[in-house]
This record gives C-alpha cells, structure tokens and sequence, in this order.
C-alpha cells in the first residue's frame, strides 16, 4: 500500500504577542493604541497594538516618529520575564497536545499533523488547540493549514487577527498569486525594490518568471524565490528542544597571567556565542565567566541581566565578571563563558532604549558573519 505524501502543516501565531502580555496584565490598556519599546526619544518600536498600527506605527521604527504619528499613544517598558512565561506557558500546551512542533520564535510554532487527518481531521484538531491555547493562557490566536511550513505561514499573515484558514493541497500557487511579493518571506527592501522596477508586483507575476532569469539577477537566492514564489516548500519541521545554555571555554596551551590577552580571549569568546544566539533567535538572562588557575582552583562568577543578545551589553558585562573574579594574580590555565535563563527572541526585541542605527549596525554585522563566516567580522580587541 503506497503512503501518502501529502503533509499537514498547521502555523501558529500568538497575535500581537507583546501588546497582547501587557493587557492581560492591565486590562485598562486594550484596545488602545499601545507601544511596547524604550521611553527616550532615541529608543525603537519594539511591539504595537493593531489600533496603532493604523496610524502607520511598526516595529523598528524611531519612537520619536511613532508619537508625531499618535501622540496619545500609550508607551510602556517591555517586560521580558512576563513573556518567557506566557511563551513557556503555551509552549507547554503545544508539547502536551501535539507529536511533533517547532518553536520558532517566542511567539509561533509549526505543528506537523502530517497522518493525523484520518484519525482525528487536522481542521478539527488545530481549531480545538487554539480553543485551548486561548482558554489557558488568554492570549488571541492566528493559524493556518497547508501543505509546507512557507504557505501555512504566510496564511496565518493574512488572516491575523483571530483568524484561521486552511489552504487545500494542490491550492498553495492560486493562494499566493495575487499577493504583494512583499508577502514572501525573503524578499528584503532591496529585493522588492528591484523586482518593482521591472515591473513585478505580485507572486503570480513572480512565479512566471523563468528561474534563469532570477538567478541570473540574484544569484543563488533566484532559484530559492522562485521556489517559494510558486509555493514549493521542503523545509521539515525541525522538532524542539529546549536548550539550556551556549557556551564556549578555552584551554591555554601555556597558563597566561597577560591581561590584556585574557581581554581579548573574553572578547573573542564572547562575540562569538553571541552571534550563535542570535543565528538561534534566542535571549540570555545570566551570563557567567569561568577561570581556571595553574594550580587547577577553578572559580567562577554569574550575573542576571536583562534579556539581551546584543554584543555591547554582554562584553561589558562579562569584563565586569571578569574583573571581579581575577584577583589571584596567579597565572591562568583555562577562560571560559556561558550563557544560560535563554528564551526565544532577537535583539530587535530587547533593545528598548537602542538606537534603530544600533540595530541596523547588528543586522549588518550578522549578515557579513552569515555570508563569509563569523571570523570575518570581529572587534580589534578580539584579535589576539
């Protein structure tokens, strides 16, 4: 008997996740136009309620534009600890209802229900875990079910909020057709604005392009659009576990008591398991420095700081660490850092009282790291 190949994604979106935390814990806030981001002029929209998002507010954008935009808008302090729970909370209800999830962000998941449509029907069954999402932990819920983790996504997009659709098998390419290629996933501001000049406006237009041509004028992420213009999505859904720490130690092969080289490794160190958080999508809220000395005293020291992936925030941190757990003057054998308390995210989310200059300054930098490698791209005090 042959089996089936066709797969049942279901896309899970917890709508406007932040702005939704903050109203559970203040009720007086909904239905107001509500910003979650820094409080100076200088900080970026982290999160906004629908009802300011009609008045053209987005996430990243200057705080000091969103208030000319809705000068009544109400601005608040985002709360990382609240939505690590509330995440971890429907976390819980996904892993305990479904076989196999993938946690995307801190707020959304894929759940394959591929062979489940005969036993139980995969509308039904998603529909009751969203009933129950909503119930247990009272925040609003989008989803959609298709054929790949691409299509499911992009449904839940244009069905939030509160919404739910299910796009039938052999249906993805009349569901994307006469939608903005803005919509597909992967076309940054540059890529729209290219296809744009020539005339191309939605995904059907974009499918129709023969592939040679895309790759001809973007390389090899041409033939990646084409695909996913014409709705064709591989990418299986990666089960989760939950990760407690990043971590990275080294083992000199002479013990040091150089100072400055001691900096500099930590700022090697440090640099790079940030950026494998950020390549995760993952926050730390304790960072901790680990020395070892020539006579094999191994002493170490932590600190719990805001939720946060950002290089500056953790350097200084970890020097401090460093600076209060180094007062042997004995000669040094191993150096080593650890972040633990992760919880999903990215630095757009944390840096409340950032610059939207700082954080196109980490977009960049992880873009070269991306493309050419993480050692590309280091600090001069990294280099040893």
């Amino acid at each position: 008997m042959l089996l089936t190949t066709e797969r049942h994604i279901a896309h899970l979106d917890l709508d406007a996740f932040f702005v939704s935390v903050e109203c559970l814990k203040n009720s007086r806030l909904k239905g107001k136009p509500l910003i979650v981001g820094g409080s100076s002029d200088r900080g970026v929209v982290a999160a906004c309620s629908y009802e300011a998002r009609s008045f053209g507010i987005h996430s990243a954008m200057p705080i000091k534009l969103a208030k000319r935009l809705c000068p009544h808008a109400i601005i608040i302090q985002g709360d990382m600890e609240s939505y690590s729970k509330y995440s971890s909370l429907v976390t819980e209800i996904v892993k305990d209802s479904v076989p196999l999830f993938e946690k995307s962000s801190i707020d959304e998941f894929y759940i394959d229900l591929t062979g489940m449509d005969k036993y139980f029907g995969c509308s039904r069954f998603t529909a009751d875990l969203k009933k129950r999402v909503v119930q247990e932990s009272g925040l609003p819920v989008s989803y959609a079910l298709a054929s790949n983790k691409l299509i499911s996504k992009v449904a839940t997009n244009e069905v939030k909020p509160n919404g739910q659709l299910e796009i039938a098998f052999g249906k993805e390419k009349s569901f994307l057709a006469p939608l903005s290629i803005a919509k597909i996933p992967g076309i940054g501001k540059e890529t729209a604005f290219l296809l744009l000049k020539m005339g191309v406006e939605t995904v059907k237009v974009l499918s129709e392009i023969p592939v040679e041509m895309l790759q001809n004028l973007l390389g090899k992420n041409g033939s990646e659009l084409w695909r996913r213009a014409n709705g064709i999505d591989d990418a299986p859904v990666v089960p989760y576990h939950e990760q407690k720490s990043i971590s990275t130690e080294n083992t000199f092969q002479q013990d040091t008591i150089d100072i400055d080289r001691l900096h500099s490794e930590l700022v090697r160190m440090t640099e790079r398991i940030a950026f494998q958080l950020r390549e995760q999508n993952k926050l730390t809220g304790c960072v901790t420095v680990k020395l070892r000395y020539s006579n094999f005293d191994t002493v170490s020291r932590q600190k719990t700081i805001t939720y946060t992936a950002a290089d500056h925030v953790l350097l200084k941190t970890a020097r401090e660490l460093f600076d209060k757990l180094y007062e042997r003057r004995m000669l040094v054998r191993l150096l080593g850092i650890r972040f633990t308390h992760l919880v999903p995210g990215n630095y757009q989310i944390n840096l409340f009282e950032d610059t939207q200059e700082m954080i196109r300054l980490y977009q960049s930098i992880d873009h070269i790291k991306h493309r050419f490698g993480e050692t590309y791209l280091v600090r001069a005090k990294g280099i040893i």
